[in-house]
């Protein structure tokens, strides 16, 4: 069974939510050293950009990177944002969309606590990456 993300599909799900709904889909995301975006409108890291047909042109929605060109201050800029930097998709009117926890390495977890006690075993909730 292959180990595809889940996060590409809800972003485009969300998108097209909101499009069927007249709604303007906006997408939050953590600006990294991957991340292709204005830089005078990032703020505290992150940056939110408008995905509607009216604001950006090109929109692709792949299962690796987002890219498509929009208008910042007058000036065109082509963007690239990387899936896993996206903290979430919204609708502007309503505030309803998803939001995602930040993708990073996570240290392994020891199998045995260090008293030497087995690691309980219970249900717990995967996070959407």
């Amino acid at each position: 069974m292959s180990d595809l993300s889940t996060r590409p599909y809800l972003i485009r799900a969300i998108v097209e939510w909101c499009v069927d709904s007249g709604l303007t889909p906006y997408l939050a995301v953590r600006v990294n050293e991957q991340t292709e975006v204005p830089q005078a409108y990032v703020k505290d890291g992150e940056i939110v950009l408008n995905l509607s047909s009216g604001a950006v042109r090109n929109l692709e929605m792949g299962n690796e990177w987002i890219t498509c060109s929009g208008r910042f201050g007058g000036s065109s800029f082509d963007l690239m944002v990387p899936v896993g930097a996206v903290i979430g998709i919204f609708a502007k009117e309503t505030g309803q969309g998803l939001v995602f926890q930040a993708v990073e390495p996570e240290a392994p977890k020891p199998a045995v606590e260090p008293a030497g006690k087995p690691v309980s075993r219970k249900p717990q909730l995967t996070i959407v990456k």
